[in-house]
C-alpha cells in the first residue's frame, strides 16, 4: 500500500545514499511487472524523503557513503553464485551484480558530466541577480534544475550551493530556491532510464517529475512564509539564524530540504491514484 511504499522508499534511499538509484530501480521493477504504477509512486515519494539523509550526512559529518567503492567487491563476491546449481543462489548473484553495475553506471554518468562543482568561480556572476524578489527565486530554481541535469547529482549541486553561500554570492533564501530546483533536476535520471522501458515504466518516471514539480509549485507560492518558519525552527533547534549567520546555512538548508520533502509527501500521499490517473492520461 501507499504507506509501506513510502517507508520502503525512505529506507532503501537512506541505506544506498542515492535517490537516483532508487528511482531507476523502481522504473526497472515497473518495467518487469514486479511493481504496479500506484505502488511505484509510493516508493518514489519515500525516495524523496530518504535523499534528505544524504544532505544531513554531508552537512553534519562532511561525507556520504560511497556505494561505488563497494560495487566491484560485491560483483566479485557474487560472481561464483551465478554458476550455482540452485536457482535461489543464482538469483541472488544476479541481483547483487545488477545492483553493483547500476552504481558503476550512475558513477560513470556523473564523472563524465561537466566539472562545474570543482570550479564554482564560473558561477560568480550569478550574485548580480539575487535582488529581483520572486524573479530571483524562480531564476535560481531554474539554475538549480539545470545544474542538477548537467552534473547528474543533486548531492553535487547541493555542495555547489553551499560553496556559493560560503563565498557570500547568494543568501539562504536564494540557496533554498536552488534546492527546490535540484528536486526537479534529479528526476531526469529516472526519465532517462525509462526511455527504453515500457509505457507503465515511463508513467512511473513521469509521476516522479510531476510529484516534485507540484511540490516546488506550492512551496514557491508561500516561499517567504515557509522560509521564515524554517528559520524560526532552525533558531529553536539551536542551529542559528541562516539569514544572518553563514555558518548555520549548511544545516539550515538540510532542515529546509527535509521539511519540504516531508510536507510534500504528507500532502500528496492521499492523491497517489489521482497522480497515477493523470500520468496515464498524459
Amino acid at each position: 500500500n501507499r504507506v509501506t511504499g513510502v517507508l520502503t522508499g525512505v529506507l532503501i534511499t537512506a541505506l544506498i545514499q542515492s535517490s537516483s538509484a532508487t528511482t531507476v530501480m523502481v522504473v526497472s521493477f515497473v518495467n518487469a511487472g514486479l511493481l504496479d504504477l500506484i505502488g511505484s509512486i509510493g516508493v518514489i515519494m519515500g525516495a524523496n524523503v530518504g535523499t534528505t539523509f544524504t544532505a544531513w550526512l554531508i552537512s553534519i559529518l562532511g561525507f556520504k557513503i560511497s556505494m561505488v567503492s563497494l560495487s566491484l567487491p560485491l560483483i566479485g563476491l557474487s560472481l561464483p553464485l551465478l554458476f550455482s546449481a540452485k536457482r535461489m543462489r543464482k538469483s541472488w548473484g544476479e541481483l547483487i551484480i545488477g545492483f553493483g553495475l547500476l552504481f558503476i553506471g550512475l558513477n560513470f554518468l556523473q564523472e563524465n558530466m561537466p566539472n562545474i562543482h570543482e570550479n564554482p568561480e564560473i558561477l560568480n556572476f550569478l550574485h548580480n541577480y539575487t535582488d529581483l524578489g520572486y524573479g530571483s527565486y524562480i531564476l535560481f530554481m531554474l539554475i538549480g534544475t539545470a545544474l542538477t541535469i548537467l552534473i547528474q547529482s543533486s548531492s553535487a549541486t547541493m555542495a555547489l550551493t553551499l560553496v556559493m553561500c560560503a563565498n557570500g554570492w547568494i543568501g539562504f533564501d536564494i540557496a533554498a530556491s536552488m534546492v527546490l530546483g535540484e528536486n526537479i533536476g534529479t528526476t531526469i535520471t529516472a526519465n532517462l532510464a525509462a526511455m527504453v522501458a515500457n509505457t507503465t515504466a515511463k508513467r512511473a518516471a513521469f509521476a516522479h517529475f510531476l510529484f516534485n514539480l507540484f511540490g516546488v509549485a506550492w512551496v514557491l507560492a508561500i516561499f517567504p512564509f515557509f522560509l521564515g518558519w524554517v528559520a524560526q525552527l532552525s533558531i529553536y533547534l539551536g542551529i542559528g539564524d541562516p539569514f544572518t549567520s553563514v555558518g548555520s546555512v549548511p544545516v539550515a538548508l538540510s532542515l529546509f530540504h527535509t521539511c519540504f520533502n516531508v510536507a510534500n509527501v504528507l500532502i500528496l500521499i492521499w492523491f497517489t491514484k489521482i497522480i497515477a490517473n493523470l500520468v496515464t492520461h498524459i
